[in-house]
């Protein structure tokens, strides 16, 4: 059994807001990254993704909904939707991208 530490992995990680691949659950890629305060731009992706913060809180924007997502509580992106980071976003996230079939 592969048991990975995601706090520890993304404590490690050399950039904040900078994600790295933990694995792939069939076509869906399984990230981390550290969150480190900053603002970030909007951006819109051709995949979904599903935000899961491990430790700390999202202030997320989405499709002009502003909305704090907790330790513990996860956000679905779908594909094609403008989202942004606010500042203030501190911790681990996990981010489980899916390709749209």
């Amino acid at each position: 059994m592969d048991v990975i530490d995601v706090n520890e992995r993304a404590a490690g990680l050399p950039d904040a807001w900078r994600s790295q691949v933990l694995g792939l659950v069939g076509t869906a890629a399984v990230k981390v990254l550290r969150m480190d305060g900053r603002e970030l731009e909007p951006e819109v992706h051709g995949t979904a993704e599903v935000l899961f913060v491990v430790e700390g809180c999202l202030e997320l924007l989405l499709d002009g909904e502003e909305s704090t997502v907790r330790a513990g509580g996860l956000c679905r992106v779908p594909a094609g939707a403008w989202h942004a980071v606010r500042a203030g976003s501190r911790g681990t996230l996990l981010i489980v991208e899916v390709p749209e079939s």
